[in-house]
């Protein structure tokens, strides 16, 4: 007599169905390692644009729209969506220019002279993770960058130069 015992012809699929069900929970965990580099990859592209919107507004005339432009990724002119970050257009970005004590200029225009500093920010950017069986959007950061003022688009001249 052999005393190896025998399957059952119970068990013939298990290692089937138990595959299935860790396949599943290993694919889940390698989207969800993707999906959070994507988001710091995200996070990173944001600060890039409050630099590129803050470097764009210390050299161009105050309030000009191809500042927005800029920041989201495009040339000025170029439209108000950003080709590399989802969800990101110029609605998202406030640009303030501040007085020496770091005061918001209510008037810039009429304030012209006081501008000290430029500040460009992106604030409540909503950001949606896509993972399987989990649909999770959260809201990143603040980004900001604060810069001295340059020439806002003021040559030593005089005459304004559009962006």
């Amino acid at each position: 007599m052999n005393n190896v015992p025998k399957f059952s012809n119970r068990q013939k699929g298990l290692a089937l169905v138990e595959f299935a069900i860790v396949g599943a929970l290993a694919i889940t965990l390698v989207l969800a390692v993707l999906e959070i580099s994507r988001a710091v990859f995200v996070a990173n592209a944001l600060g890039e644009a409050t630099r590129r919107g803050a470097r764009m507004a210390v050299v161009c005339p105050v309030n000009d729209p191809a500042i927005a432009e800029v920041a989201t990724f495009n040339a000025p002119g170029g439209g108000a969506v950003s080709p590399l970050v989802k969800n990101l257009d110029t609605s998202d970005f406030a640009i303030e220019y501040l007085n020496g004590a770091g005061g918001v200029i209510d008037d810039p225009v009429a304030g012209f002279f006081q501008i000290s500093y430029v500040r460009v920010r992106v604030t409540n950017f909503q950001h949606t993770l896509i993972i399987p069986l989990v649909n999770v959007t959260f809201t990143m950061p603040e980004f900001t960058t604060v810069l001295p003022r340059e020439s806002l688009g003021i040559p030593r001249e005089g005459d304004v130069v559009p962006c």
